[in-house]
């Protein structure tokens, strides 16, 4: 399988685009896998759901399966930091392509979003790029290349062309094979 990052700040556009190289991926036929780094607390079942009321009476593990779905949820005691290879060792390994969103200092091949209005997104903080001293970060997506806070080394691809994108991924594949 292959790996790739999206990494960047909140409102950058991560989300939008992963969803659209997904979509472009399975018309193209490949089985495409997602990692979404969520903060703190969320639940993905519902209140008095039977899921709910397993994990409420105290089960490490629930497990949900359907014909046409599977969902796994752990609990943790302590607030426990998973790192995105723990991640990746849960997915089913024959997909062709995982696509992380979030983990923006994870230890993967990432391309950097970026996307000025961010900045309002964030509280007006000062926001500072990864692509200067991330090894890891391989392109920089952005919707105006000239509002990036320095020039980046790495190939800068444009935020509303996600097919472009795809053709870069597509052309980079053997270098984005997992290997852990």
């Amino acid at each position: 399988m292959k790996v790739i990052g999206f990494a960047g700040y909140s409102g950058a556009g991560k989300t939008t685009l992963v969803e659209a190289l997904v979509a472009l991926m399975k018309a193209r036929g490949l089985k495409v896998s997602v990692i979404k780094h969520a903060h703190h607390h969320f639940d993905v079942d519902r209140e008095g759901k039977d899921s709910w009321r397993h994990r409420k009476a105290g089960a490490y593990e629930v497990l949900l399966a359907s014909d046409q779905r599977m969902a796994l949820m752990r609990e943790y005691a302590q607030p426990t930091q998973v790192s995105v290879h723990d991640m990746l060792a849960q997915l089913d390994p024959s997909v062709d392509w995982v696509l992380i969103e979030g983990f923006k200092h994870g230890d993967v091949p990432k391309i950097e979003v970026w996307r000025q209005q961010q900045d309002r997104l964030n509280k007006g903080k000062t926001l500072e790029p990864l692509f200067p001293h991330d090894a890891m970060v391989l392109a920089v997506v952005t919707d105006d290349p000239d509002q990036l806070p320095a020039a980046p080394a790495q190939p800068v691809l444009d935020l509303s062309q996600p097919q472009t994108v795809l053709q870069w991924l597509l052309a980079h594949a053997d270098t984005l094979e997992y290997k852990n």
